[in-house]
């Protein structure tokens, strides 16, 4: 990004400059003003939760731990106030009730990926078998256990940095189908060495996640038999991660929290492409509408989504182009170029951003673990920027005041969606609580 670009903008200079910022959307609307907009509705949203519920006796017989929760892929919501407490103790907690949703302890995959990417692969999957007569509108659909020969015949690809190869691959060959996921040199070696044990084809490429992506992409395409998921253009991952609002409404209301206009929530996404948080997002304002305010976090090294919003560029902009590396210890989160489908999506629904340095997610690891005796990924971690910069950072305190929430914060939810952690092995999880940057 040329000098001109972010001269006179403090955020893109802290940006260009490595440094954790804050930067508030101009760009968010009323929703009812946007809603009509969009290229998608609450009616695609019913749609994919319907279709999930049709998938619940398929996925109770493949993945037995499904079982007790009725086939449900779905993360538990858990209040956090021990770690509320000590934030508030370091003036870093604004007021209001501090929660975790647990994406990262997901069932199969153990990611926010298992929404978008199960989804998409069980969609792929009912649209093969309702063609091929071997299911019909209102069959069992666990009889698809019984036809994996028939799926042996085709292949699902996909470009990850880890989750989303994780989610995609173990689900591809539970059904089946040949998996092939197509990861960048600097994804975790466990996550590799995990998918291959599920017997996933790996395929390893220097460079960054885009290089993978599009690799893999040209590979799926010359296969007729090949299916590609496209994380940052694809409508039924968005969809499947959308489905994540109604199911936290549902939560928030079991615990006894109203979210209304004297109740805001505020909710904190982790973001890399931009999928996986574009398609929540979407979902949690098709609920609650200007109720809930929702922001992305990003590494100071990998800030591409806030790029593409600030300056308008969308994917025609990456990190390398402000002077940064792109290199994260938050490796869901390395990601250059934004998905520029969701930056269309996301620029009238997006309360903003924080980015975080690398040294304060393993901070914040540690401070979760021995509070909660709760583990995530040091990337999910990068939620916590939010929470504790609409305390500390003038211009969220701005926020607060112009859309009238002061003398409402201590009525708020404050839900972190943790994206990733119960797969990782032990002796990588100790290395993790052990990390100093």
């Amino acid at each position: 990004m040329t000098e001109r670009l972010w001269k006179g903008y403090p955020v893109l200079e802290n940006v260009a400059a490595g440094r954790e910022t804050c930067w508030i959307n101009p760009g968010l609307r009323p929703f009812h003003t946007v809603c009509g907009t969009l290229p998608m509705t609450a009616a695609d949203i019913r749609d994919a939760a319907e279709r999930l519920d049709r998938f619940a006796p398929f996925l109770m017989r493949v993945f037995p731990e499904t079982k007790s929760v009725g086939g449900r892929i779905e993360s538990p919501l858990r209040e956090l106030p021990a770690l509320r407490e000590l934030l508030s103790d370091r003036g870093e907690a604004p007021e209001g009730r501090l929660f975790l949703k647990m994406d990262s302890d997901l069932a199969v995959a153990g990611s926010v990926k298992a929404r978008g990417g199960i989804y998409e692969v069980l969609k792929h999957t009912e649209d093969l078998a309702l063609r091929a007569g071997i299911l019909s509108p209102g069959d069992d659909y666990a009889v698809l256990a019984d036809h994996r020969d028939f799926f042996s015949h085709y292949t699902v690809q996909v470009g990850s940095t880890g989750n989303l190869g994780l989610s995609i691959g173990i689900m591809s060959a539970a059904i089946g189908y040949r998996a092939v996921v197509h990861m960048s040199a600097d994804a975790r070696q466990w996550k590799k060495d995990l998918l291959r044990q599920k017997g996933v084809e790996v395929r390893e490429y220097a460079g960054n996640y885009g290089n993978a992506v599009a690799e893999g992409r040209k590979l799926s395409d010359a296969d007729p038999k090949s299916y590609f998921v496209d994380d940052e253009h694809s409508r039924a991952l968005f969809l499947g991660y959308a489905v994540a609002g109604r199911r936290l409404a549902d939560q928030l209301t079991e615990l006894g929290m109203e979210v209304d206009e004297e109740h805001p929530l505020f909710v904190t996404v982790p973001c890399g492409v931009g999928g996986a948080p574009g398609g929540i997002a979407f979902g949690l304002r098709h609920v609650f509408g200007d109720d809930v305010h929702i922001f992305f976090a990003e590494p100071t090294q990998c800030p591409c989504m806030l790029l593409g919003l600030a300056t308008g560029k969308g994917s025609g902009i990456c990190v390398q182009d402000a002077g940064l590396t792109g290199i994260t210890e938050a490796d869901g989160l390395a990601v250059s170029r934004p998905s520029g489908l969701v930056c269309q999506r996301a620029e009238h629904l997006l309360s903003g951003e924080f980015t975080v340095s690398d040294g304060r997610l393993y901070d914040d690891l540690r401070a979760l673990y021995e509070t909660e005796d709760i583990f995530i990924e040091p990337s999910s971690c990068a939620a916590f920027a939010g929470y504790r910069g609409l305390r500390t950072y003038p211009a969220a305190r701005d926020y607060l005041a112009e859309h009238g929430l002061k003398g409402k914060m201590a009525g708020a939810s404050h839900v972190l969606w943790a994206t990733g952690g119960r797969l990782v092995p032990e002796p990588i999880r100790e290395e993790y609580l052990s990390k100093h940057l």
